[in-house]
């Protein structure tokens, strides 16, 4: 039987063959890379696959039964040498906690570690498994990419998240911070440029950890729900399945329910410390969103806006969780990257950040445009 492989400490990959009646494992192939599942030819023994890493393409790799005399057989993405692509590695720290921890670090290219690079940390919960996947430029939905940002000069930085049931928010600080503050002693980063974006759980990890640290300059938030009470009692809208059980035991992991944990939803909810909040925020949240009501999305807003903090927000009219049109996901792209490229490295101001765009010119005028560097 031919199993696949993957390494949980370096994250490699490969093939092994099982014998059953020996009851014995023997790796056939293994390496730095991630593999696709393979396929055998009909009239050859010999197996197609799919190998890639950051920086490999996933081209078609062709070897026998074994494994043996492993031959790459396509070459579909060679544009990929025109550009400053970039690298990535694992790294690891210690959280506040006490355990160890791995995350994902992206570097340019041509990094220099002697100079100082602005940083994005982008999270869910556990990436670092994803060390070697592809990432090939496109206009994403609901997160920044990884190669196009590094290519213009950014750190990314995934840290994978222990949780504690009860206390998803401070688990979340507990890992992610003492990862930055780790980068930031290595002298590359710099302190004064970094900044979080992520999205639905994500999202909601933001929209905490903004209210308990200023170490951020600029956050983009997708989808969040800042207060798990209203969100509790909610429905999800595509499926009309109750909202209450991926807060008691799933996903959000308070560990009960309101009646039993009051205090665990109030310190779990941003809402009730949006005042704490300095961190510019852009938040994207569409109105057809079937996973997380949208009026999460709302509730955070305004709040922000009545504090007079910072704020902008988003919405795909007729968009679920995330943008599926094109046309939208382009504007998601480039409307974050305008947002980060101002408050990370001094760009001006697009007109959007300045006047919002008018329900009336949505769609016609998208305020692109770079206002003045002396406005």
């Amino acid at each position: 039987m031919l199993l696949r492989t993957f390494n949980e400490k370096d994250k490699s990959s490969g093939f092994a063959s099982y014998d059953f009646k020996r009851n014995s494992l023997t790796s056939l192939l293994s390496g730095p890379y991630r593999f696709g599942y393979p396929m055998k030819s009909e009239l050859a023994n010999q197996l197609l696959y799919t190998r890639e890493s950051f920086t490999e393409f996933p081209d078609l790799w062709v070897a026998d039964l074994d494994m043996n005399s492993p031959t790459k057989i396509s070459e579909a993405n060679p544009q990929q040498q025109e550009y400053n692509w970039g690298t990535n590695e694992l790294v690891t720290w210690t959280s506040l906690d006490g355990i160890e921890l791995t995350g994902m670090l992206v570097k340019p290219e041509n990094f220099d570690p002697t100079k100082k690079y602005p940083m994005l940390v982008n999270f869910y919960e556990r990436s670092s498994d994803g060390l070697y996947r592809h990432r090939a430029p496109s206009a994403g939905r609901s997160t920044i990419n990884y190669s196009f940002y590094a290519s213009r000069g950014y750190l990314i930085f995934n840290p994978d998240v222990h949780y504690r049931i009860g206390y998803p928010g401070e688990s979340a600080y507990n890992c992610v911070i003492p990862g930055i503050t780790s980068l930031i002693e290595k002298g590359f980063v710099d302190k004064d440029n970094i900044g979080v974006q992520g999205h639905s759980w994500g999202g909601y990890q933001i929209a905490y950890l903004v209210t308990k640290t200023d170490i951020f300059k600029a956050a983009e938030a997708g989808a969040p729900v800042p207060n798990m009470i209203s969100a509790y009692g909610g429905i999800r809208w595509w499926t009309g399945l109750s909202r209450q059980f991926q807060y008691e035991h799933t996903q959000s992991r308070i560990g009960g329910t309101p009646w039993e944990y009051p205090t665990r939803y109030l310190e779990n909810s941003p809402i009730f410390n949006i005042d704490k909040i300095n961190t510019p925020l852009l938040i994207m949240h569409n109105d057809a969103d079937g996973h997380v009501p949208w009026y999460q999305g709302i509730e955070f807003f305004v709040s922000l806006r009545r504090l007079g903090k910072p704020s902008w927000f988003l919405n795909y009219n007729g968009e679920p969780h995330w943008p599926l049109k094109l046309q939208n996901r382009k504007d998601f792209t480039i409307r974050m990257a305008q947002f980060f490229d101002h408050y990370l490295k001094g760009d001006p101001k697009p007109k959007w950040m300045e006047r919002g765009v008018p329900a009336m010119e949505k769609g016609i005028n998208q305020g692109y445009e770079l206002t003045s560097p002396d406005k």
